[in-house]
């Protein structure tokens, strides 16, 4: 984080300085050179953000903040160390809402140093891939600060603020939301040159109250980007959101007949025989074009590295370099269509496992099980092939409120025309796209549901066999992604 005094923070955020005078402490020297919201992630220097959760409250770790090297707390009330002094702290009604102000008080001065570029990403799928291709991208150009993870939100976009240095080139923000108006108060807060639309899915529909309320909010983003707004042209509520637009547009497309000047495109896109996607990238702008292989699974990742090579030439990279740093670049995040290759019951590397289950939605289910169909049968790059046996383990897709279950039914519908080998469904809530697979026709032992996830690792255990892929999807609350953790760690197991 770029140097910030005690005093300038309480100044930034309207707090109340307290604590200072019985430490004798002076609060214009007192100088603050990383912050977050995590004690254990305490360094010398650090602001400790006392931030209340819902199952916590970060006003109880503020003593084993301090021992860990904090020198300032941003706190909603006055604390006390145990001889009863208060702890050096800037009191602030709101920490959330402070923690944006520093954000904005931060990109201004950053900003204000030398040339500066903030790229915002959203969607409801892919926002996390699409920032971390861009992150590879933008690496090589100039100093780059990306988010850890998925820090998206109110709290996340500000900590990756917080790892920002003054000579910061380039600034990557992604930008989820929980509901209306989430969008708009981040583009105020980080003002971005570039703004990049993904897709529109299902993804909190529940929050939400609908797709179109989703559109609506991630065209915040549209309207607000002040230089460049990159838009993702297969998706009709993404293409509607040309109108809200106050910037140039770039568009995206894998759609080979519909390049024209302003598109960046992937031309004669294909899967190569380990699902990787294969495709001539055109520059429509500059009318270059480049083979690419991609080292990420799936043709559903063609709108995140096409998103991400979009950005990354708006930003000033020349086409050339975007598709040489494009080859074989791999996903960077845990997670996401994460393949692991095992020795299982004797057989050396006889055991796939895809690891997807840290977001989920009808959309991207469906489209990682089509991966899942495509790795498993013989293709045009190895007619010969043996086919092998495509197994999913599929879990909850959270937050679809009053179209839970039927989503989840229609999903077990597109399990059974696929013709998926086996299915596993795991959890209360995913219950529904068991029954739908029944009442679409799977029959015998294709497809079993289980309650948990103990349940879940026994079942694979008894039912694997060697030359199988396993494709685990879910929210990441379902929790799968430990489960195919745990699967890839058997390595040797009889």
């Amino acid at each position: 984080m770029i140097p910030l005094t005690a005093a300038e923070i309480a100044e930034i955020t309207g707090g109340r300085l307290l604590g200072f005078e019985a430490a004798e402490l002076d609060p214009q020297s007192v100088t603050l050179t990383g912050a977050d919201t995590d004690s254990r992630q305490m360094t010398p220097g650090s602001l400790f953000i006392a931030k209340p959760g819902e199952t916590t409250d970060g006003h109880h770790f503020i003593d084993a903040a301090l021992a860990s090297g904090a020198q300032l707390v941003l706190a909603e009330r006055a604390t006390y160390a145990p001889d009863g002094t208060e702890h050096p702290s800037v009191i602030v009604p709101d920490v959330v809402v402070a923690m944006g102000a520093l954000a904005a008080e931060i990109i201004r001065r950053i900003r204000a140093h030398s040339p500066t570029t903030v790229i915002g990403i959203t969607g409801s799928a892919g926002k996390t891939t699409t920032k971390d291709l861009l992150a590879a991208l933008l690496g090589e150009e100039g100093p780059t600060t990306a988010p850890q993870g998925s820090y998206n939100g109110e709290v996340g976009v500000p900590l990756t603020v917080f790892t920002a240095e003054l000579d910061t080139r380039y600034l990557i923000i992604e930008m989820g939301a929980d509901g209306p108006g989430h969008i708009r108060y981040l583009c105020e807060m980080v003002k971005p040159d570039i703004g990049v639309v993904l897709m529109v899915g299902s993804a909190h529909a529940g929050k939400f109250g609908g797709a179109d309320k989703i559109a609506q909010t991630k065209g915040e983003l549209a309207e607000l980007a002040t230089e460049h707004v990159i838009l993702n042209d297969d998706d009709a509520q993404v293409r509607a959101m040309a109108d809200r637009a106050s910037a140039p547009i770039t568009w995206t497309t894998s759609d080979s007949m519909d390049v024209s000047s302003r598109t960046v495109a992937a031309k004669s896109l294909t899967l190569d025989g380990e699902g990787h996607p294969q495709f001539t990238l055109s520059f429509g702008p500059s009318r270059e074009e480049f083979a690419v292989t991609s080292g990420l699974t799936g043709a559903h990742h063609i709108t995140n590295i096409l998103a991400a090579a979009a950005a990354a030439y708006r930003a000033g990279a020349e086409p050339e370099d975007i598709a040489a740093r494009l080859q074989g670049l791999g996903p960077a995040s845990r997670w996401r269509m994460e393949r692991s290759v095992i020795d299982f019951k004797g057989e050396p590397q006889s055991l796939t496992i895809i690891n997807d289950a840290y977001n989920a939605n009808p959309e991207s289910m469906r489209e990682a099980l089509r991966t899942l169909a495509m790795l498993t049968r013989p293709s045009a790059h190895d007619p010969l092939a043996t086919p092998r046996r495509s197994v999913a383990v599929l879990g909850a897709m959270l937050e679809l409120g009053d179209e839970s279950i039927i989503k989840h039914a229609q999903l077990g519908e597109t399990v059974v025309r696929l013709n998926i080998d086996k299915t596993l469904v795991v959890g209360e809530t995913a219950y529904p796209l068991y029954r739908g697979a029944i009442a679409e026709g799977s029959w015998g032992s294709e497809v079993h549901w289980v309650a948990t996830a103990e349940e879940a690792e026994s079942w694979l255990k008894s039912t694997l066999e060697p030359g199988d892929i396993v494709l685990l999807k879910s929210s990441n609350g379902a929790g799968l992604r430990l489960l195919g953790d745990k699967i890839a760690s058997w390595e040797g197991t009889e």
